[in-house]
């Protein structure tokens, strides 16, 4: 559970982090990790899976139209059909967290 004292790390850090990893300009980096993150929704727009070793696997999955109720009023309501994008851990990351 996230707390107001655990920081974000955001793309631009990470971009940072490797482009001194690997002795690059940053602004090379930040372009190198855009493109990268443009890759995967247009694939996952297409339907594909992906799988990123050590990470997980993204993918979209279909939710059907289903009826639920609302909270306050306790009216049923129609829900209607959407995609949504899951992400499965990978084995080696759960192992690394939950350390």
């Amino acid at each position: 559970m996230a707390t107001a004292t655990q920081p974000t790390v955001t793309l631009k850090h990470l971009s940072a982090d490797l482009a001194d990893k690997f002795d690059m300009p940053k602004k090379q980096m930040n372009q190198v990790t855009e493109d990268l993150i443009t890759l995967v929704v247009k694939n996952l727009k297409k339907g594909n899976r992906i799988r990123i070793s050590g990470l997980g696997i993204l993918q979209v999955r279909k939710r059907a139209a289903r009826m639920g109720r609302n909270p306050a009023t306790g009216e049923a309501i129609s829900i209607p059909a959407k995609k949504k994008i899951a992400f499965r851990a990978s084995k080696e990351l759960k192992e690394a967290v939950g350390k």
